[in-house]
């Protein structure tokens, strides 16, 4: 083996492009290791011409300087990479279980639609504080793109990612000033169309709860106002919550938001548990539903049917919206653009808010 030297530095006083300080480093490491480029690259990318003594060595050096190769993309381009990863963000201060049932659906969703693809599906979770970590995924070479479950409060770390030029769809709401591809339902919509039911029933004392520093939730609250608008009902900031989707974290908060506003007579929830937490916080203080209070949830959740009573909901296309998901990372992977994509949603009347007589 050659002896160590200092690594070489670009003699140019323009500062070396990306592409060519890693063509450097590559030639230190063949130097340092006694070996050629070429063997370097081989044994850098796992190829069996490369004993593993060597190999191992060209290994610890690319470490000890620094050096990465993009696993991703090479194996993309030689089309032997297979796995997108799928990132279920979690709060850190409610620790949203991967367990709800509306994580579990369009995951599994997703799941079909890629074995039918003959792709494998690697399944994680980061905290929605820092989506910037999604991308270890790709930048490691374990996956050839990426699904993010959520916007969560951080759309600029997402326009950070497609900025990277990186394959990744986002399951989320159309901003302003968005430049990543995001798949997602019609939130505006939905929100109006539960409102508009619930308003076509007689309620003007309408509930709204869900945390509107999320996109999504926001968009719902948006269609909610537009429908009060619309019948001449004023917007009440004290019967909006704030309250995250977590099971049971906002319960408390809940009972003491009914307890305090005896005068609700509708609730527009955010989501299908929501809806089911607020109907027993509702029967706790004795108010039946949906003789005194009407509600209405969102995502129609297959359990939706079978609660008691049967919840009214916005149903979310899951299905198609993890085909559309994947459909729209595959032409991302093969250097398409990509638009965001709204899905239609519409409203699933049941006895939590039956239709008027």
């Amino acid at each position: 083996m050659s002896k160590q030297s200092e690594p070489i530095k670009p003699t140019d006083a323009t500062p070396a492009k990306p592409a060519d300080q890693r063509r450097l480093q590559m030639a230190d490491i063949a130097r340092l290791a006694g070996v050629s480029v070429a063997t370097v690259s081989r044994a850098l990318n796992g190829s069996p011409l490369v004993n593993q003594e060597t190999r191992e060595r060209v290994t610890e050096l690319a470490r000890s300087l620094k050096y990465s190769i993009n696993l991703g993309a090479q194996n993309l381009r030689l089309q032997k990479n297979r796995t997108v990863a799928v990132v279920v963000p979690y709060d850190a201060a409610s620790r949203q279980h991967i367990s709800d049932p509306f994580f579990l659906s369009i995951v599994g969703a997703i799941a079909d639609a890629l074995t039918d693809r003959g792709y494998d599906m690697l399944l994680s979770r980061v905290d929605a504080e820092r989506l910037d970590l999604a991308a270890h995924a790709i930048d490691s070479g374990k996956a050839a793109g990426l699904l993010i479950i959520g916007q969560w409060r951080h759309h600029d770390q997402l326009n950070e990612l497609a900025a990277r030029k990186l394959p990744v769809v986002v399951w989320g709401a159309q901003l302003a000033q968005q430049i990543y591809c995001s798949v997602g339902g019609d939130n505006v919509l939905g929100g109006r169309l539960a409102a508009e039911h619930l308003l076509a029933l007689g309620r003007r004392r309408i509930a709204f709860l869900g945390d509107a520093a999320l996109p999504e939730v926001m968009m719902r609250r948006e269609g909610f106002w537009q429908a009060l608008a619309s019948a001449g009902v004023a917007r009440e900031a004290a019967l909006e919550l704030a309250v995250p989707f977590e099971v049971n974290v906002g319960r408390g908060a809940i009972e003491q938001f009914f307890a305090a506003h005896r005068e609700v007579d509708a609730v527009l929830a955010c989501s299908d548990l929501l809806a089911l937490q607020a109907i027993q916080a509702l029967r706790g203080q004795g108010r039946a539903v949906p003789k005194d209070v009407v509600v209405s949830g969102y995502d129609d959740m297959p359990l939706a049917a079978y609660c008691d009573p049967p919840l009214t909901s916005v149903h979310q296309p899951v299905a198609l919206a993890g085909a559309e998901l994947v459909q729209a990372l595959m032409r991302m992977m093969e250097g398409e653009h990509v638009a965001p994509i709204t899905l239609p949603v519409h409203l699933v009347v049941r006895e939590s808010a039956p239709a008027a007589a």
